[in-house]
């Protein structure tokens, strides 16, 4: 026979525990109770997410702002305004690669050919360095813009032509006045002239507008491979950057 206080204990371990299962029993009762009256929580991935995206409250660029509509454009153009704005995009391009790569890189090619017994009809044998790459266009520039005034224009420019620029401070000045000469040649361009005829080495003979679209070509031709050389030198063309720097007038 158990002693008293012994017998106590037990009894109350085994109130306790009857106390425990009915609390459980309730518990579960109610929670399938719950269960049947409501769905499921959906899981995290099944949930929808009803986060706001956050707006872009980042000023435009002072480029994008100032961009006219279509309607607005087509209110005030003109051939001579449809041609500049072409040749600006391209102008902007070629200066300011030839501003971006180093003056130590300006002898680059992207590869030296064996071409010395090659006499190519028109052009170098060689691939060009990036120096003769702006010079090319530069004297093509003053070329074209003589043809469009009825002048001779200079030689050989398709082999570098005749202006002794050679550094990089030359080649930008001289590719500077280059566009310079040819924005007021299609800047004259205009309605009644635009069909009159061109006579010349350099994409004659033509029109007034066929020789304007040889020019702004051109350029976009030449910028494609001086963007290549200057990608193949780790240098990321400015007209192709977040925030396209402006060029330099002064150098």
């Amino acid at each position: 026979m158990c002693p008293k206080p012994l017998l106590v204990a037990h009894l109350s371990c085994l109130a306790l525990a009857v106390v425990v299962l009915a609390v459980c029993s309730f518990t579960g009762q109610f929670t399938a109770a719950q269960s049947s009256q409501q769905p499921p929580f959906p899981a995290l991935s099944a949930r929808l997410d009803l986060t706001k995206p956050l707006e872009d409250r980042s000023a435009e660029s002072a480029f994008q702002q100032q961009q006219p509509t279509a309607a607005e454009m087509s209110r005030k153009e003109t051939v001579a305004s449809a041609l500049l704005r072409g040749l600006q995009y391209q102008e902007y391009e070629v200066r300011s690669a030839a501003e971006a790569m180093p003056e130590e890189k300006y002898g680059y090619r992207p590869a030296e050919g064996k071409f010395k017994n090659e006499k190519p009809e028109f052009g170098p044998a060689e691939v060009r360095t990036f120096a003769e790459q702006i010079k090319h266009v530069a004297c093509s520039n003053f070329g074209f813009a003589a043809e469009f005034d009825g002048q001779k224009p200079p030689e050989a420019c398709d082999k570098g032509g005749p202006s002794p620029a050679k550094t990089k401070k030359e080649l930008l000045i001289y590719v500077r006045d280059s566009f310079a000469a040819i924005r007021k040649s299609l800047g004259a361009v205009d309605a009644k002239n635009m069909f009159g005829p061109i006579e010349g080495p350099y994409a004659g003979p033509n029109t007034r507008l066929g020789l304007a679209t040889v020019v702004i070509w051109h350029a976009a031709d030449h910028y494609g491979q001086m963007l290549l050389y200057l990608r193949e030198n780790g240098i990321v063309p400015p007209a192709s950057r977040p925030h396209p720097p402006e060029l330099h007038e002064q150098y």
